[in-house]
């Protein structure tokens, strides 16, 4: 079979979506192919925790910039769909039991002013300090910008009262919070289809050039091979971002950490259920007894759960009225995997969560040795080595990169994808468009940033 297209897109997971969406509303593109293997949104996009923020470290302001835009994006989304995908404003809330840490969020906070992200309002019992805005949990407007460094361990136990009581200091950034992935990715999917998308399982074996110019993409289809002619391509393939990259001859710098998440049972309602995402900034070993040490302590397969434990495990609540479920992650083991579906889960993992959440919300302990089972699943953070987007053009003319997105996909794709599509319909480009070029790395002052990137450590 042959057929003709505007623009080919690899993959339907949020970030495929959201280019075509900007492709065919935004843009007008009428005739605009998705090519997928999965059902639209079931490789890795609904495996996320579905969180969105606007705080993130430097250098330099570009990712709050194209945060700050995509979030404008959901937000008028939210308003015209009568928030269909049910997003809220929690904020991010960061939690140290270690005064050395509270110079780390002073940083943080004043960093993510600087490049954008609101302002910092400290709460540290003094008599003229700024009043905390409790969060509204359900609504996303009229809240408060920037971040509350909260530094009287009085006032955060008031408000998080299930916080242990060792808590010396939060920052809780606030331009933040999570929303209904499934419900956005498929609201901009029929919004697209709608204005002239097509789904097309099927995979994708090769991208003919002539000339140095896409031509047609070949695709094994459900019903037999099919040519597409086109002088456009878009490699969104997610975790197969590389692979694709391949078949143009390309080399994107990029490689995958698995992530998991288990969805518990809060029976014992130890959490709130209007919580934010809640963080745990410091390093622990996890509380296990002197029996349990000796038996961990006894099989090379079990010995690394005594071992110190980095910093990261977080929660937050997860459905509506009358749910008890909380999202709890911890991404201990960032060692680069090769994509492999379905992924191999580390057994211990839902017991690591639970001892390593007990340290920061105690309440955790009760569950020991008699916790529901947990619903476990995980996906692939696909990113570059300094942890920011691809979304541009390929060195091969009318092919573009949409992707590396990481673990921020669903919060970074409505800006990603919009700024993909602007490259494809040689439209306006936005000026953070460099920062996310694939020709960054041919920069030799980019270069030299990178070799110090991320020194001065962040949240």
């Amino acid at each position: 079979m042959t057929s003709t297209a505007d623009v080919v897109i690899c993959g339907a997971g949020i970030a495929g979506i959201a280019a075509a969406y900007h492709l065919t509303v935004t843009y007008g593109v009428k005739d605009v192919v998705l090519v997928t293997e999965h059902p639209p949104l079931t490789l890795t996009s609904d495996k996320s925790t579905e969180c969105y923020r606007n705080w993130w470290p430097g250098p330099g302001d570009a990712m709050v910039r194209l945060m700050n835009h995509s979030i404008d994006l959901l937000e008028g989304w939210a308003r015209e769909s009568g928030n269909r995908f049910q997003m809220n404003r929690r904020g991010y809330a960061f939690v140290t039991a270690d005064p050395g840490h509270v110079a780390d969020f002073q940083h943080a906070a004043e960093e993510a002013a600087s490049l954008g992200a609101g302002p910092v309002r400290y709460h540290a019992g003094r008599p003229n300090d700024p009043p905390y805005q409790p969060i509204e949990p359900h609504d996303f407007e009229h809240q408060p910008t920037g971040s509350d460094l909260l530094l009287d361990s009085a006032l955060i136990l008031k408000h998080f009262p299930y916080i242990t009581e060792n808590v010396v200091a939060m920052v809780h950034p606030r331009r933040c919070g999570w929303f209904s992935g499934q419900q956005l990715g498929m609201y901009l999917l029929e919004k697209a289809r709608a204005a002239g998308a097509r789904l097309l399982p099927g995979k994708v074996e090769r991208v003919d050039v002539a000339g140095g110019r896409v031509e047609a993409v070949r695709v094994s289809a459900e019903g037999g091979p099919e040519k597409i002619s086109t002088r456009n391509f878009v490699n969104a393939a997610g975790p197969f971002l590389g692979h694709v990259g391949k078949l143009l001859d390309v080399d994107i710098p990029v490689f995958s950490e698995f992530h998991g998440k288990i969805a518990f049972n809060d029976y014992l309602g130890v959490v709130r259920r209007d919580a934010p995402l809640i963080i745990w900034t410091d390093p622990q070993r996890l509380p296990w007894s002197d029996e349990e040490c000796e038996a961990l302590a006894e099989s090379d397969e079990t010995r690394f759960m005594l071992d110190e434990f980095p910093s990261g495990v977080h929660l937050r609540p997860e459905g509506g009225p009358g749910s008890s479920v909380l999202l709890i992650l911890w991404t201990y083991d960032m060692a680069p995997r090769e994509p492999v579906f379905p992924p191999r889960l580390d057994p211990y993992y839902p017991e690591i969560l639970l001892r390593g959440m007990s340290t920061m919300i105690p309440g955790f302990a009760q569950y020991f040795g008699k916790a529901p089972k947990s619903y476990y699943d995980g996906g692939y953070y696909t990113k570059t080595r300094e942890n920011r987007p691809l979304g541009g053009p390929l060195p091969v003319e009318g092919a573009f990169v949409c992707g590396a997105v990481s673990g921020y996909g669903l919060m970074a794709s409505p800006a990603v994808g919009e700024l993909v599509a602007a490259h494809v319909t040689g439209s306006r480009l936005p000026s953070y468009a460099p920062a996310f070029s694939l020709a960054r790395y041919d920069d030799p002052e980019y270069q030299r940033v990178l070799e110090n990137w991320g020194a001065s450590g962040q949240l």
